[in-house]
């Protein structure tokens, strides 16, 4: 069975790509946690965050928003402890006040997914890539996510985080052609 090569270096890698990478995902909890999964990456590879994961949703309370909003300056300066997680501070305060953001706009829009997914038009887009070389880090439609999510209060939402965060939330599906998961439409 062929798959994308991005994630043949381990199991829980392959695990993610089998079972969530470029699924349409409508679930605000679990938006919000690849919002603040994608964050984190910044700088990083993938595989540190997948590997960090459990440890992340510990830290940061199942990524409940509700909760991780009112996270205060001693639960900030807990999280720069915390050796499970990347501790970078600047991105553990962006975790916080996305948190804020994102449920300002689940009351805005009624859902953070009514808004997120505006962004490609309701629908997943198929890249249709004949191989991993023609993968890419970011589109039109992330460059308009991360300007309208800047706007928005975010922080450590550039296009290449959005981009990651599309393809996490199936908003796009990159799987190459030779892939067994990859689908026309």
């Amino acid at each position: 069975m062929y798959r994308c090569s991005w994630c043949e270096s381990s199991d829980l890698m392959r695990a993610y790509h089998d079972e969530e990478w470029g699924v349409p995902l409508h679930n605000d909890n679990k938006l919000f946690e690849f919002m603040v999964l994608d964050a984190f990456q910044a700088g990083l590879s993938w595989s540190t965050i997948i590997n960090k994961r459990k440890n992340f949703e510990k830290a940061f309370d199942g990524f409940i928003p509700e909760i991780v909003a009112e996270f205060d300056e001693d639960r900030i300066q807990m999280l720069m402890l915390d050796s499970g997680i990347i501790r970078n501070q600047l991105k553990i305060r962006a975790t916080v006040n996305n948190a804020k953001q994102f449920l300002r706009i689940q009351k805005e829009y009624g859902s953070f997914d009514k808004y997120i997914w505006q962004f490609t038009g309701g629908k997943t887009i198929y890249n249709h890539l004949p191989d991993e070389s023609h993968f890419q880090a970011k589109s039109p439609e992330s460059d308009a996510m991360s300007k309208a999510l800047i706007k928005q209060g975010f922080k450590f939402v550039g296009s290449t985080i959005c981009y990651a965060f599309m393809q996490a939330a199936g908003m796009v599906n990159d799987h190459v052609k030779k892939c067994h998961l990859y689908q026309e439409s």
